[in-house]
This record gives structure tokens, sequence and C-alpha cells, in this order.
């Protein structure tokens, strides 16, 4: 962990905390973030933050989680465990696709 800031946390209301960090995602999690976000703004019929994605995707997968049958254990989470595996491509190139994926206008050009 990196010393240079001291996360803030909040106590919410709800009796939730809310935490402030940084991370640092390939362009293809930020992707999959901003389907992610598109897919749950379709269902709240509003528009949705990568935040509230991210949140929603934590909270659906410790749901998951918590609803195994005693004994199993779930699978360890990382950061780009649903993302597959790519050719290294020059960041430029990545954010490009990245976009062009959350924008839906991928192999268009």
């Amino acid at each position: 962990m990196n010393d240079r800031v001291t996360p803030a946390m909040h106590a919410l209301p709800d009796g939730e905390a809310e935490l402030t960090l940084v991370v640092r995602l390939p362009w293809e999690d930020v992707a999959r973030l901003g389907q992610e976000a598109g897919r749950l703004a379709s269902q709240m019929r509003r528009p949705v933050t990568l935040e509230e994605a991210v949140s929603h995707r934590l909270r659906s997968s410790r749901a998951a989680a918590h609803a195994k049958p005693a004994g199993e254990q779930p699978p360890a989470v990382t950061a780009s465990a649903s993302v597959s595996s790519l050719p290294s491509r020059p960041p430029a190139e990545q954010a490009r696709q990245a976009i062009d994926r959350i924008n839906g206008t991928a192999g268009t050009a």
C-alpha cells in the first residue's frame, strides 16, 4: 500500500461506510466497468457512474458469496479476473479500443 495519502473513511447514515481510494486498472477493466454501468443504468432507468457500478458489483459478489452452501469457499476475486488475456498493445491503442467498447462502436471504424 502506498503511504502517500491516507484513505478517508466516512460512516453513512444507513450503516454502511464510504471509503475513498485510488485504483489503477487496465483499460479492459475500465471498459468492463463501463459496460456494467450501462447495464445497471438500463435496469435503474437513470444514469449510473462507474463508482456506482463498482459498488453494485462488489455488493453482488458479496451476496453471491454468502449464498454459497456451507463449506464451499468463493473463488478469490482479483481486478483482472473477468478480463481475458489479450496481446500487449500500446496504451493509446488500449484506451481507444476500451472507449470504443464502452461507446458500442468497436469494430465499426
